[in-house]
């Protein structure tokens, strides 16, 4: 079995999909939020971090590890708009099986809105929610391969349109322990919609996603770097809505710099060590940072993010913030 898992694993990685759509077309896109306040302030994206925050598992299902034996990590984004997420992760090393296990959900609350009909009459309100529920496994293989895959469920219910689906995760990495070092490989996001928002047979895509990442923690300084590679699957990641472009005077996304293309793709990641007890981390999300400047809408600090943790012997806190615009967030993880 140890020999045909990572076999398996490929095997998913070079599955074409259906789901390729970019922008804001494809469904469920709250699949691509960060659900711990450690990945908030790496950036937003990491799959390869070196450290024992089960809440991390929940993006790459492959960084489950049995000294996460035990641990949940509780969550809450305090997000724009008055936008709630919540969040739970939690690990069990089953020692005979040499088999890691996990459960997450990752939750939205976008409040109470009116709901009116087309001439803006009020017919009452409804209260739009996202959700996803996914089950994690991890085994080594050799001394130092991991490979993992996770299962999960996704609802939106918003008023009285409402849809379900299913995907799979599927991760590979590697991890040096001597060198202090750890590379990864995740495909996310591989389903379909069980059912679709009005009822008709044409299902939409997922947010597929293919995702690389390394991270090295120095042998003589107390910091950790991560490099994270985001929709490898494909090089122009720039929104396509024509309509739009061509409204508001910007309709050349095609001609942008080739070196922008690339950056796109790339997240930063740093955690600096203070003390056993005490860590700061600080990321950058290129795509955000291009994003949030666009039509004249600038910050010096779009795309940055930063946090910091208090690990204690049984509780670790964790905080994170990032700059939209003019606005922040607020990330808080609890894990015990």
């Amino acid at each position: 079995m140890h020999r045909y898992c990572p076999i398996v694993v490929l095997i998913f990685f070079a599955h074409p999909g259906k789901a390729q759509t970019l922008g804001g077309n494809a469904v469920f896109q709250f699949l691509q939020q960060p659900n711990t306040a450690t990945l908030s302030a790496l950036g937003g994206m990491n799959v390869s971090a070196i450290g024992q925050d089960v809440g991390m598992a929940f993006q790459n299902p492959a960084l489950l590890r049995p000294d996460m034996h035990l641990k949940t990590d509780f969550s809450f984004n305090a997000f724009l708009a008055g936008i709630s997420n919540y969040s739970l992760t939690s690990a069990m090393h089953l020692r005979n099986e040499k088999t890691t296990v996990g459960v997450g959900v990752n939750y939205f609350n976008y409040g109470t809105m009116p709901q009116t009909d087309a001439s803006g009459n009020v017919w009452g309100s409804f209260s739009p929610r996202d959700y996803v529920v996914q089950a994690m496994i991890s085994q080594p293989y050799k001394e130092r391969w991991w490979y993992g895959m996770s299962l999960k469920f996704m609802h939106s219910g918003y008023g009285m349109y409402r849809s379900s689906g299913l995907a799979v995760d599927a991760g590979i990495a590697y991890y040096d322990e001597e060198g202090q070092w750890q590379a990864s490989l995740v495909a996310k996001n591989m389903g379909t919609q069980l059912n679709t928002y009005d009822g008709s047979a044409r299902k939409e895509e997922l947010p597929f996603d293919v995702e690389a990442g390394i991270s090295k923690r120095l042998a003589h300084a107390p910091f950790q770097f991560s490099l994270t590679l985001h929709h490898l699957h494909r090089f122009n990641i720039y929104y396509n809505d024509t309509s739009f472009r061509a409204s508001e005077g910007d309709i050349n996304y095609k001609n942008s710099p080739v070196t922008q293309k690339i950056f796109s793709h790339i997240v930063l990641g740093t955690q600096l060590y203070l003390s056993e007890k005490c860590t700061i981390q600080a990321g950058y999300n290129f795509q955000r940072g291009y994003d949030l400047n666009a039509y004249n809408f600038t910050s010096g600090l779009n795309g940055f993010n930063f946090g910091a943790s208090l690990l204690l012997k049984k509780l670790h806190v964790h905080y994170a913030t990032g700059f939209y615009q003019q606005s922040l967030f607020h990330h808080f993880s609890i894990t015990l």
